[in-house]
């Protein structure tokens, strides 16, 4: 017989037909009744066992965490909270849980405790519905770019360029580290390493994403990146995933246009096939948020949240119109944002973005038209020559989720940037060739997706959306 997964026998018609499910036990009462479920859905099945038709060592055996399976006939439920239940008559013990060292049973647990259980909290609903919110989020993305006229595209991972020039990268390297050979001037000469020249884990495959879209027309990569950033917050990882479209012949306006539609529709992919894990994981929320002062509490629900996202034009504003109302602003006249507004050129933090989109504007923002001093060398350089042609799409209780611009397609303003910013023209020979060998306008977008599943999922933590967090002083799993 073939097994069936929960989530298809919770909505089958009950006709005494013998059903096959394989799972794990949540909870075993009085003997009887078996709450199993097997990561398809939230809900579990119950499996009603007439203890005097088993061995009572095999009962024994039936704890919360052990993998059973269970063969049976499926019957309308005759208790409350479930339309169907399976009548067993047969059972195998696949793998047995002791409970007095099984760690995840049927009680509230801290989410600092499951970091820790990282390996087992996915047998929570909690992280069970997160990950089944992170895996259709992840098809919606690909269903995206592929329903758009996107080709995917795999960047390297090991890579000899800095794409965002801050020089917080893992090294890759076969070299001894307690005898590295060295060159003249005493360094380590990379030049007997394996690539031979100094490589790294990548923090970014747009430059590569770059090449493929002066060729493909549209591409995305989407696919992990490391950041070597000594940050231990509820906000960095070490190790996440980046999607990054990157289009040729698209300009700043067109980008903006891309990426707002592209959000749109993913989220509105995970609303319609993911209610009950979004239901769930609001109720979570909810309850959680009662703990804390009201000023701290969010303004929307989970589900409400993300509508607003989906039903709301994204209001588009300049960089220096957004300096001039936080300038203006009360928390800033009366001093209580953290970083003041003083001048034109600040670098806006997370309080400055959610200012604008939850209590100026109340929808969500794309900002754009940034100074050239606090943006990427790659970005194009508008006419003033103060300000560059990158955009920056701001959330509630978030701020920033994604960053991007129209490149530089023009070779000596590009060479003359990184010039000036002490960037090798000799390391990105290869970049600078997409300029003199049939440049155009281009644009792209880099969205972290864990950003994302926080986002969908109202966790709190990043290390609470990806199945293994990397961070420092971590790499446990």
């Amino acid at each position: 017989m073939k097994p069936s997964s929960v989530k298809e026998l919770l909505s089958t018609t009950p006709s005494h037909q013998e059903v096959l499910v394989n799972g794990w036990v949540k909870t075993f009462r009085s003997n009887r009744f078996i709450a199993l479920n097997d990561g398809s859905c939230l809900n579990n099945i119950q499996c009603v066992v007439d203890f005097e038709a088993f061995d009572e060592a095999l009962l024994k055996e039936i704890a919360t965490g052990t993998a059973l399976q269970i063969e049976g006939i499926l019957v309308a439920s005759q208790g409350k909270g479930q339309s169907v239940e399976i009548q067993v008559t047969t059972l195998r013990v696949h793998g047995s849980a002791d409970p007095e060292t099984y760690p995840i049973q049927p009680k509230k647990h801290s989410l600092e405790f499951l970091r820790e259980k990282a390996h087992l909290r996915v047998r929570t609903n909690t992280f069970a519905a997160v990950m089944r919110v992170r895996s259709a989020l992840s098809f919606a993305i690909h269903k995206y770019f592929r329903d758009n006229g996107f080709y995917y595209f795999h960047a390297p991972i090991i890579t000899g360029s800095d794409a965002e020039g801050a020089g917080e990268m893992f090294r890759v390297t076969t070299l001894d580290p307690k005898a590295p050979p060295l060159a003249e001037d005493g360094e380590i000469d990379y030049k007997e390493d394996f690539f031979g020249k100094e490589t790294n884990l990548t923090v970014s495959g747009q430059l590569e994403a770059e090449a493929y879209a002066m060729g493909l027309g549209k591409v995305y990569t989407f696919g992990p990146t490391f950041r070597a950033e000594n940050s231990n917050t509820s906000r960095h990882l070490a190790e996440f995933w980046m999607i990054e479209p990157e289009m040729a012949f698209y300009d700043l306006d067109a980008n903006m246009d891309l990426a707002e539609d592209f959000i749109k529709e993913v989220l509105s992919y995970i609303l319609e096939n993911c209610e009950e894990d979004l239901q769930f994981l609001e109720k979570r929320l909810l309850d959680e948020e009662k703990s804390k002062p009201q000023a701290e509490r969010s303004e929307m629900a989970l589900i409400e949240k993300l509508k607003f996202i989906v039903e709301n034009n994204f209001k588009r504003v300049t960089y220096t119109e957004a300096i001039d109302i936080l300038r203006n602003s009360k928390p800033n006249k009366k001093k209580k944002f953290e970083y003041p507004i003083e001048a034109w050129g600040a670098d806006l933090q997370s309080e400055h973005e959610r200012y604008l989109v939850e209590k100026h504007f109340k929808c969500p923002v794309i900002l754009f038209d940034y100074p050239a001093k606090i943006k990427a060398f790659y970005m194009r350089l508008n006419e003033d020559g103060k300000t560059v042609r990158a955009m920056d799409i701001l959330f509630p209780g978030i701020g920033e989720i994604v960053g991007g611009s129209q490149r530089e397609e023009r070779l000596e303003v590009l060479k003359e940037k990184m010039n000036t910013l002490g960037i090798d023209e000799k390391e990105l020979w290869w970049y600078l060739d997409l300029r003199r060998f049939g440049t155009a306008v281009h644009s792209g977008f880099g969205l972290g997706f864990e950003r994302l599943v926080q986002f969908s999922t109202g966790m709190g933590n990043i290390r609470d959306v990806i199945p293994f967090p990397r961070t420092p002083q971590n790499a446990e799993f």
